[in-house]
């Protein structure tokens, strides 16, 4: 079905097409008259790709100081455009995490909360995705959802989600990246908005558990040693409490499979890092077509991840809990199209609600109201305040299996709270950034524990 502006637009061409007297001039004419008109609006409105990795934590990047990973294309990215530093996720499970990404909304206001639930229609409509289609962009859905039994393959131009691991020996990233040549190819002459979702480096469960690593990188860091991580050492797994401390915990049988030696943290830290530098590459094939097809220098690329990842910190395997490791994500927003958005390194904290007002930002598009994050590049050109805090929950499965933990993070502080046992934990991340000493129990940190508490009540009733 074709849209209001694809009629406005063929009507012109038609138009243009009549006044000329040859055939061939004809048909020349409607191209350099589309064409025009094209350019015309893309000094206005660019073209905007959104790639979500899966647990890509905030860390593993080269230009965050990471000695081993190699993301030389992601490196450039922020060299040449913004990466927030200190970016999180509301809550660090794919579903919830994606859906909050689409909508710019916390879990408690979009209301996905498990595999299997569904947008409303309502909700749909609201998403950056189908936004910029009402505002006359084409859109398009590259691999994982991750969101409901019923995706909306429908409302999108371009729908490519069923992606296999691998097919006749070709790797799920490898399979993407065809499927974005494709989706490129097809419309770089539209307005574009396309999300691109990758697997990795997502693992993969099982007796034994593995990961699946592109052929070509499997011998990539054969020789680098990896150093365990400071909080791997099992007193900090045996300071937790009993109903957090059993095989029963999702993030300790995980790690059973991954990191429980010496050999299996070497060799699954390697394959983190070889997924994540297959990722980086094909972002760099991206940009390279982009400038093969001309449409680099009117294309915005912002890039993240839907959470963290725990490789054996505090003797844990994955996310789900209110760590660094598990909740801080990278945030790169590359836009080429002028010099005063290349700020490097912010240290202004972001979220992963902000993404969808940022989208909206570049297309010009107004933000809705039901949107909680902020459009944080118009907020820094403005030299406005960022944020001072925010507020942390999961809450998908429940004890023993994944015990609900809310709580609230500030600049200096974290207080999280294991919802059905009271527990609670209080780190200075300030001077304790490895969160090494829970301090809810400590006397002199009494009057900072009511503090965050209070803070924590204040940012749950601020959301819903």
């Amino acid at each position: 079905m074709h849209t209001l502006k694809q009629y406005v637009y063929m009507f012109a061409g038609l138009i243009a097409c009549f006044i000329g007297s040859v055939q061939a001039a004809e048909a020349k004419d409607c191209q350099v008259f589309n064409k025009e008109k094209r350019n015309s609006r893309s000094m206005l409105q660019p073209n905007i790709i959104i790639i979500i990795a899966e647990s890509h934590r905030a860390g593993a990047l080269g230009v965050m100081g990471n000695t081993i990973v190699k993301t030389p294309n992601l490196d450039k990215l922020v060299s040449k455009g913004i990466a927030f530093t200190h970016a999180y996720v509301t809550t660090a499970i794919c579903a919830v995490s994606r859906a909050s990404i689409l909508t710019g909304q916390y879990q408690q206001r979009h209301k996905i909360n498990s595999f299997v639930t569904d947008f409303t229609e309502a909700a749909l409509n609201q998403t950056y995705p189908l936004l910029l289609k009402k505002a006359g962009y084409t859109i398009g859905w590259i691999g994982k959802v991750g969101i409901g039994d019923n995706p909306p393959d429908s409302c999108f131009d371009y729908w490519q989600a069923v992606i296999p691991l691998q097919l006749n020996g070709v790797h799920n990233t490898d399979l993407v990246q065809e499927k974005v040549f494709e989706f490129l190819n097809r419309y770089r002459n539209d307005r574009f908005c396309l999300t691109i979702n990758f697997y990795a480096a997502h693992e993969i469960d099982g007796t034994p558990a593995s990961y699946m690593v592109q052929e070509r990188y499997k011998d990539l860091y054969a020789g680098i040693s990896i150093t365990a991580p400071e909080t791997a050492d099992p007193k900090y797994w045996n300071s937790f409490p009993d109903f957090f401390r059993t095989d029963q915990n999702i993030a300790r049988e995980r790690w059973y499979g991954f990191f429980s030696t010496k050999e299996l943290l070497q060799e699954n830290t390697r394959n983190y890092y070889r997924l994540l530098t297959g990722v980086d590459a094909t972002v760099g094939s991206v940009v390279k077509k982009l400038k093969r097809l001309g449409i680099a220098d009117n294309t915005v690329i912002i890039y993240t991840s839907d959470h963290g990842f725990s490789l054996g910190e505090h003797g844990l395997m994955g996310k789900w809990y209110g760590f660094e490791e598990s909740i801080r994500v990278p945030l790169i927003i590359y836009d080429p199209r002028s010099p005063e958005f290349k700020k490097g390194k912010i240290d202004q904290m972001a979220l992963n609600i902000d993404i969808a007002p940022i989208v909206l930002g570049k297309a010009g598009i107004a933000v809705p109201a039901a949107m909680q994050g902020t459009d944080l590049i118009a907020a820094v050109m403005q030299n406005k305040p960022g944020r001072e805090q925010f507020f942390y929950s999961h809450m998908v499965f429940s004890a023993p299996r994944l015990p609900k933990v809310a709580g609230v993070v500030t600049s200096n502080f974290k207080y999280m709270k294991y919802i059905e046992y009271g527990y609670e934990e209080l780190y200075d991340t300030q001077r304790d950034p490895k969160e090494t000493i829970n301090l809810a129990k400590a006397a002199s940190y009494r009057d900072k524990l009511n503090e965050m508490r209070e803070l924590y009540e204040r940012e749950r009733s601020a959301i819903e």
